[in-house]
């Protein structure tokens, strides 16, 4: 699997997705249990007509271009709202990047790195990670991801530590705010009018003093182009300031990824168990 994964590389990009539509369709024909949860959240949300058929195809291409992410040439990209990022950096400020399960995630962490995580004014971005199960796959994984200006943080204490320190020094930190946490890390909080179980870290990572919040999300053109990679600050998804109770923050992070997912619902992963609980954290 780790030879087929590292040939799958140097496919062009085109190829990929197209390799990644079909297997997007396929596995949505071959499990019941993942139809009914596609169904399920996408009904919950609203999605109607060619966004919801979309997001099928979508949610393949999002596994077919890892490879080629992780392993292979860079891939074209482009900003819309980098100076978001620059406002913060010149204001000496942590920022700390929301990204939804929307698009195409690593592009985003990538271009941070590229742009604005090497140099002389350098202002790192430090990821939270969750390590896979599979050994060839955490050691392909673990990689791709150690690149200049790019650092990740295991999901422990002491990972959520190196993320303070990083906020804490100007820098960015990168969190996906619609994963669900272990049991006592969450609060249940309203998602698209369902009640799902919600990390809080996010929410505290967002009060520190001198942190700006600002949500981030690479799209996937068409025809394998490319990505353009969205910068928008929290706050104005919301059109309100952030509130100080933790519940009210955490609910409103929840109803600033509705927004941001709003923009570009076929290419959110609609199949992901959002809904479930969560699970020890033992």
């Amino acid at each position: 699997m780790k030879h087929v994964f590292r040939s799958l590389a140097a496919w062009p990009l085109p190829l990929l997705h197209a390799l990644g539509w079909l297997l997007g369709w396929l596995s949505w024909l071959a499990s019941p249990s993942y139809r009914r949860r596609w169904a399920c959240n996408t009904g919950l949300a609203g999605v109607t007509g060619a966004a919801r058929w979309a997001s099928i195809g979508e949610a393949g291409k999002l596994s077919a271009e890892l490879p080629r992410l992780w392993l292979g040439r860079p891939v074209p990209w482009r900003w819309d709202g980098a100076e978001h990022i620059e406002a913060a950096r010149q204001a000496g400020q942590g920022m700390l990047l929301l990204t939804p399960h929307l698009g195409c995630f690593e592009i985003a962490a990538q271009a941070y790195a590229k742009s604005f995580g090497l140099g002389p004014d350098a202002r790192p971005m430090t990821v939270l990670y969750r390590p896979p199960r599979q050994t060839w796959l955490r050691e392909v994984v673990e990689a791709s991801r150690a690149r200049p200006g790019l650092a990740t943080a295991p999901t422990t204490l002491a990972g959520v530590r190196q993320l303070i320190v990083a906020l804490k020094r100007g820098e960015a930190v990168g969190l996906l705010p619609d994963q669900v946490p272990p049991e006592g890390q969450g609060l249940w909080a309203p998602f698209f009018g369902q009640p799902a179980y919600t990390m809080t870290l996010s929410a505290r990572f967002a009060r520190l003093p001198n942190t700006r919040v600002l949500l981030a999300w690479g799209e996937r053109l068409s025809w394998g182009r490319g990505y353009v990679v969205h910068i928008l600050p929290l706050e104005q998804v919301l059109e309100a300031p952030l509130a100080d109770d933790m519940s009210e923050l955490t609910a409103q992070i929840n109803l600033a990824m509705e927004r941001v997912i709003g923009l570009c619902p076929q290419q959110y992963l609609w199949g992901y168990a959002r809904y479930k609980s969560p699970r020890s954290a033992a």
